[in-house]
């Protein structure tokens, strides 16, 4: 069977266009024709000739909340899933996107649940998407559940472009020290110690340091950059590692200067939006649990929402097991809680998640505004140790003559 590209339109006049394996052209005709649509055109599909990783075929957030909140608005507007779907895969940008769509088109004609459909594709649609999609479906209310997708999808991105933009200033500033360190060293210093062999003698210890760090900038470069390199790749895979990621996540909420207190303000903020958007779906409590874990971004959260798993099992509350964890402060088991106790459980994760994400804009700034003066004085001393070792055997030399 091969592959062919196809343009048709419906009876309605609306223009599809999209992909079908069949034997021949007349096969891809006579399929879209039972469809009740007009064909166009029939067309090969050549492979593309563009390298693609597979690693970089990724989907933005706000791509796939714009996909959910359009997805939800035109079946709202009584337009089938199906060709809710053929809509979406003419317009959308994204090429990794648009690939995704064809094949869930693809599903859904062939008899799949729309939730089927995405859960074949674990790198667009994760386990949250799929859940609620789910759960819409068998509650009748699908453009609802995927309008709390897009919500908590746009929440979600807000919440990372607040700690990225954040942190720009900080990463520039450092790139900037970095910059001009590597070129006193490399400039500077190898000019000094061509002057400093005239004078002859013994160097200052602080002299001999920026000399070391100069020759290994200009003659050793590129094992400078290869040891880096690899520390990078080492840590990346130690990071992923079934054993490394647990000591990382850990080691995350112990960071002094605020940010093991960002980090876990982050993880609440992320646990509670999540669960009270898979609630108030319509989700089972034993599954958001286990969905809100693993897609919590830190191996504590999912520690603790095995214990309250287990609890929830035996009868038991939320509340109760979260007030034994370290990474949920006392407010928010304190408003699990309640909600538990009225029936409004979504309504109170919903709130400590409002809570907590203006907590993370505030404790951003705070951490800007530390980093700050603590940057200039980093980068101070940097320069000044280069320069006061430039000129210490000046001293010394002068010394000697008077």
């Amino acid at each position: 069977m091969s592959t062919y590209v196809f343009k048709a339109m419906d009876l309605a006049g609306v223009k599809a266009r999209g992909e079908i394996e069949a034997d021949s052209r007349e096969a891809v005709s006579n399929q879209l024709k039972s469809r009740g649509m007009i064909v166009l055109d029939v067309a090969d599909k050549h492979a593309s000739r563009e390298i693609e990783l597979s690693f970089m075929k990724t989907v933005k957030a706000g791509e796939l909340a714009v996909f959910s909140r359009q997805l939800a608005t035109m079946i709202s507007s009584g337009l089938s899933i199906l060709r809710a779907l053929y809509v979406l895969e003419e317009q959308t940008e994204s090429k990794f996107l648009k690939e995704t769509i064809v094949q869930v088109r693809k599903d859904v004609e062939a008899g799949m649940s729309l939730s089927g459909a995405m859960e074949a594709h674990p790198k667009v649609f994760n386990q949250l998407f799929v859940a609620m999609t789910r759960a819409g479906e068998a509650g009748g209310l699908l453009e609802e559940s995927l309008r709390r997708v897009a919500d908590q999808l746009e929440k979600d991105a807000s919440l990372r472009r607040q700690i990225r933009s954040a942190m720009i200033y900080p990463a520039l500033v450092i790139f900037f020290a970095v910059g001009v360190m590597m070129a006193l060293v490399a400039f500077l210093v190898p000019v000094f110690a061509g002057v400093f062999k005239q004078f002859g003698g013994e160097l200052p210890a602080i002299t001999k340091v920026s000399v070391f760090l100069s020759k290994m900038v200009t003659s050793y470069w590129w094992l400078m950059f290869a040891g880096t390199a690899a520390a990078i790749f080492a840590f990346l895979q130690w990071k992923k590692s079934s054993w490394g990621k647990p000591q990382w996540d850990r080691f995350r909420l112990r960071v002094p200067m605020k940010i093991g207190t960002i980090v876990q303000q982050v993880s609440v903020a992320r646990w509670s939006r999540t669960l009270a958007s898979l609630t108030a779906a319509g989700v089972p409590l034993l599954l958001a649990l286990d969905i809100v874990g693993k897609t919590g971004g830190n191996v504590v959260v999912e520690e603790a929402m095995d214990g309250v798993i287990e609890s929830v099992k035996r009868g038991g509350t939320i509340s109760e097991p979260l007030s034994k964890t370290t990474i949920f402060p006392t407010m928010v088991t304190h408003m699990v809680g309640v909600g538990e106790e009225t029936g409004a459980l979504d309504e109170m994760l919903a709130k400590v998640a409002d809570f907590y994400e203006d907590q993370v804009e505030a404790s951003v700034k705070a951490l800007t505004s530390i980093l700050e003066p603590i940057m200039i004085i980093v980068i101070g001393s940097i320069v000044g140790f280069i320069v006061i070792s430039m000129y210490m055997p000046m001293f010394t030399v002068y010394n000697h003559i008077e």
